[in-house]
């Protein structure tokens, strides 16, 4: 254990092993092959599957519709609750993503001393000063879906506008330091997407991060049945899985809890690319989705964005801004307005 070979290429026969697809492996494989043997349908159907893997490709059809009568009220109105002193351009951020994804309306609530330099980073975007904490709640109560994490901190500032967020109904994709302040605050609910890269998995789950590497499907599964809702584990072939006691909307067959997304490369290696993939899971919520396809399509858009780029000979260096102006041109190739 611990040893592997740097392949070349790798064929997996008749089913494609999930363990080839995330964590370390990808390192591993080279060009990877799947060979089903000429084994008959029906008797691949009576094995259930360990989880899905998920494309852009594959979940084309599954975009918001946007008619041609649809106005700005129509798509949703995502609030993003973050930005802190010295963190500001990662609300900035996750609230461009929301409005490229398709958001009718984005929001931010966030400390008075950052409101300019959100603002001036988007100037679409309403941005709200808030000194005290707790008048997030009306706000809270205008939108469609919070986006609570990206750049929050951990000051008492963060923790208060943390509890008013979550002290209410509305669907919630959780980040950055707003899973931080979640490991040290318990709780469980089933209308929230959790989106921990390993070490913030390892902190929720309070474990290292090479356990949460070393088995990354069921630490994802881990994260969501503690903690209700969907998990999306980010890294090398990012995991979703969606709490076993909810309804698994967009799984294949029952019991089906779990996917894959193998697409994007180490050039998302960089800054920020978390807060750009909330603010688009975001936007799906808030455009109508159930939370377990939006987190699906939502990374799976991501990814695709980042290769995008580097099919354009971006292979290093992509900026978490990069893959926000691609987002569009990847919906529009999906074909999703009447």
């Amino acid at each position: 254990m611990g040893t592997a070979v740097k392949a070349d290429c790798t064929i997996s026969f008749i089913g494609l092993n999930t363990g080839l697809l995330t964590g370390a492996a990808p390192a591993c494989t080279g060009e990877l092959h799947f060979a089903d043997l000429d084994i008959p349908a029906e008797l691949a159907t009576e094995v259930a599957a360990r989880a899905r893997r998920i494309s852009l490709t594959a979940m084309s059809s599954v975009f918001p519709v946007r008619f041609a009568t649809d106005h700005k009220g129509d798509c949703g109105h995502v609030l993003v609750v973050g930005g802190s002193p010295g963190s500001s351009g990662a609300a900035a951020m996750a609230a461009a993503a929301a409005c490229r994804a398709g958001a009718g309306l984005c929001s931010v609530a966030t400390q008075p001393e950052t409101v300019a330099a959100i603002t001036s980073a988007a100037p679409e975007l309403m941005v709200h000063g808030l000194g005290r904490p707790e008048l997030i709640k009306p706000l809270v109560a205008r939108a469609s879906v919070v986006v609570l994490g990206p750049g929050l901190g951990q000051s008492l500032w963060s923790q208060r506008a943390f509890a008013s967020v979550t002290g209410s109904n509305v669907p919630i994709v959780l980040d950055a330091d707003g899973l931080n302040i979640l490991a040290d605050n318990h709780m469980q609910r089933s209308n929230w997407v959790l989106t921990p890269h390993p070490g913030e998995a390892a902190r929720l789950l309070d474990v290292t991060t090479a356990q949460i590497q070393s088995d990354r499907l069921a630490a994802a599964e881990a994260i969501a049945r503690q903690f209700g809702g969907v998990c999306v584990l980010k890294g090398a072939g990012t995991v979703v899985a969606q709490n076993r006691d909810s309804d698994f909307i967009g799984a294949d067959k029952p019991g089906c809890a779990v996917s894959i997304c193998d697409a994007g490369s180490a050039a998302m290696a960089s800054g920020g690319m978390g807060d750009v993939l909330a603010g688009v899971i975001g936007a799906l919520v808030a455009q109508g989705m159930a939370l377990l396809p939006a987190a699906e399509l939502g990374v799976a858009w991501h990814a695709a964005a980042s290769d995008r780029l580097s099919g354009q000979g971006l292979a290093a260096g992509q900026l978490a801004s990069d893959l926000i102006e691609q987002l569009p041109h990847l919906r529009s190739a999906a074909g999703v307005s009447k």
